[in-house]
């Protein structure tokens, strides 16, 4: 019998978490709204289980945290408060492709927050993910039990977006500033849960009515969906590439609306698949456009 060490894991099986955290992150939607709880108290109690699982989970998040981190984590903690509010108003496709915009106004403001240049392709970039986001509200989804108000919802879903572009500039400035940023990250997703948790509380309570499978479905929210994601990305993303990494995650906005069509019949409008299309086609040429040309030098 061998005694050596054992082998370190296979390229095949850091994809294979990459793709298992994607998948986990993508049963957001379809969770979301089967949970028969307000869109505040979802948001609350899926982070305060969240964080707890992620404290549990990984050791970094137990490091005392700069002001950048709980600056960032408040941007973290605003995404996921809008996604939840806006899961509950219009359809999990439309919530997760216009949250995928972020991309957008990484572009749009680093110059101005980072000092980071647009380049010629860039601009393309823009172009098509403008066109995509004008797609949703050329017109809006119906009406429907899971999608009670599309307007509000997709304005929500567009505000998460922003705030998402945000939370990753502030990492990659936290990058900049000497720290790695990457090991940072963890921390800024556990006190983003923390104040998520907090900041929806006083609309949360009191609970009037519930079922106990809300609470399951909010456990299985807070630590398979958040939590147990997040612990199989950072394992994955030790040996997969940034490009790889950025193409196999668009499997969670390909699964979400899959998941709300099979869990509740939910059907978007044709304007919101069409935008959807036009986003995840645009993310995915510009991934391999990034890593096929270097980018510019800083000052360059």
């Amino acid at each position: 019998m061998s005694t050596s060490a054992p082998h370190p894991p296979t390229p095949l099986a850091d994809r294979l978490r990459v793709l298992a955290a994607a998948a986990l992150f993508s049963s957001g939607g379809a969770l979301i709204k089967a949970v028969h709880l307000t869109g505040w108290q979802v948001a609350s109690f899926r982070s305060a289980v969240a964080a707890a699982a992620l404290f549990l989970l990984l050791r970094e998040v137990r490091r005392r945290p700069n002001l950048w981190v709980l600056g960032v984590g408040m941007t973290y903690a605003l995404t996921m408060i809008l996604f939840v509010l806006s899961n509950k108003l219009t359809t999990s496709a439309s919530a997760i492709y216009l949250q995928s915009t972020a991309p957008l106004y990484v572009l749009l403001l680093s110059p101005w927050l980072l000092h980071e240049k647009i380049r010629a392709r860039d601009l393309v970039f823009m172009g098509a993910l403008a066109v995509g986001l004008g797609l949703f509200f050329v017109g809006f989804d119906p009406v429907s039990v899971t999608a009670p108000n599309p307007p509000l919802g997709n304005v929500l879903a567009l505000a998460s977006g922003v705030t998402w572009a945000l939370t990753i500039m502030g990492l990659r400035d936290l990058g900049k500033r000497g720290g790695d940023g990457g090991s940072w990250a963890p921390a800024s997703a556990f006190w983003g849960n923390v104040f998520a948790a907090l900041a929806c509380l006083p609309f949360a309570l009191p609970v009037v009515d519930s079922r106990p499978t809300d609470w399951l479905l909010v456990a299985v929210l807070g630590v398979f969906q958040i939590a147990l994601a997040y612990f199989f990305l950072l394992g994955g993303l030790k040996n997969v590439g940034a490009f790889e990494a950025s193409l196999l995650l668009l499997l969670e906005p390909v699964l979400n609306p899959v998941w709300a069509w099979l869990v509740h019949g939910e059907r978007p409008g044709s304007w919101s698949m069409a935008g959807g299309a036009v986003i995840l086609l645009s993310t995915v040429v510009k991934s391999w456009l990034d890593a096929r040309v270097p980018a510019l030098p800083a000052g360059g």
